[in-house]
Parts: C-alpha cells; sequence; structure tokens
C-alpha cells in the first residue's frame, strides 16, 4: 500500500476526541476531561475499580499520547507498579495549575516540581470514591491485587465485543 492508495481525508472522522486512557483531550471542552473520562467509562461498561486501576497502570506503563509525560508518577516507566497511587496519594505533593489541562506536583519541602498531571490524573485524588480507591492500590501490600485487579480489567476491556467468545 502506497500513500496515494489511501484516502487519509475519510480516516478524519475516525480520530478520538478524547482519551483520558491515554491522556489524550484533542481540544478544549465544554465538558471537563475527568467527565469524558467517566463517559468512557460507563461505555465500556468498566466498574469504578476497574477505571481506576486502568488508569494507573498505564500511567506506570507509560502509554500516554505523544509520550508525554502527565501522570506518569513513577521512575520504573514500563513497569507494571502501584507508584502511580502511591504518589497521588503523598501528602508530599502540592498541585498547583500550570496551564490548559496541566497540573504541577511540587515537593511541598525542596519546591521542586517532580511530576505533572492532568485533570483525568488527579480525580483519582479529589474525588472521594475514586480516591477510596485509589488509597487501597496505594498500600505497601496491595501491589499483587493492584497487577491481578489490572490484569482482568486490562482482558475485559481487550475481550469486549469479541463475538468468538460468546458462548453459542
Amino acid at each position: 500500500m502506497t500513500d496515494e492508495w489511501t484516502d487519509a481525508d475519510s480516516f478524519v472522522p475516525l480520530e478520538p476526541t478524547h482519551d483520558a486512557f491515554r491522556n489524550y483531550v484533542k481540544k478544549d471542552y465544554t465538558v471537563p476531561a475527568e467527565e469524558l473520562m467517566l463517559d468512557r467509562a460507563s461505555l465500556m461498561n468498566l466498574t469504578p475499580v476497574e477505571l481506576t486501576c486502568l488508569v494507573g497502570g498505564m500511567r506506570t506503563l507509560g502509554t500516554n499520547h505523544g509520550g508525554t509525560t502527565h501522570g506518569v508518577f513513577t521512575d520504573t516507566v514500563g513497569s507494571l507498579t502501584n507508584d502511580f497511587f502511591v504518589t497521588l496519594t503523598d501528602m508530599t505533593y502540592v498541585w498547583e495549575p500550570a496551564g490548559f489541562n496541566a497540573y504541577n506536583l511540587r515537593d511541598r519541602t525542596t519546591g521542586k516540581v517532580d511530576y505533572t498531571a492532568t485533570r483525568a490524573d488527579l480525580v483519582f485524588g479529589s474525588n472521594s470514591i475514586l480516591r477510596s480507591y485509589a488509597e487501597v492500590y496505594a498500600q505497601d501490600d496491595s501491589r499483587e491485587t493492584f497487577v491481578h485487579d489490572f490484569v482482568a480489567a486490562w482482558t475485559k476491556v481487550m475481550n469486549a465485543d469479541r463475538f468468538d467468545l460468546v458462548a453459542g
């Protein structure tokens, strides 16, 4: 296949407008990024627990759109860890607005910005229900539970709408 064989314009309507799982928002919408994320999660039939562990896991795996580091609260990018939740719930940091849909996580003691985030990241610290799940996953003894839950949620998403898996 070559470019001249492809009608690139026909694919424009298929471009995503937002994808909180990959920390992407195409433009400034009247609906906040975290609400777009909840809407997408609902369409995907995800529970709040599944949404929480998928987003946290995808951040530590470094799957953000365009390779951005928003929400990648880890020094071991590419490893499935609970670092996203540990950092998110750590009172060492203060969250400061840093532009459109962007925040800095500044160390309260040193004043250094250690991480950046979006509204879709920080909703796991500000929404009481999502924060409760984040706090569970942030615990040292929840690392294995987090990995198990992430794999189960990932499998659910990957198998959604697969007609070959439906018992007939």
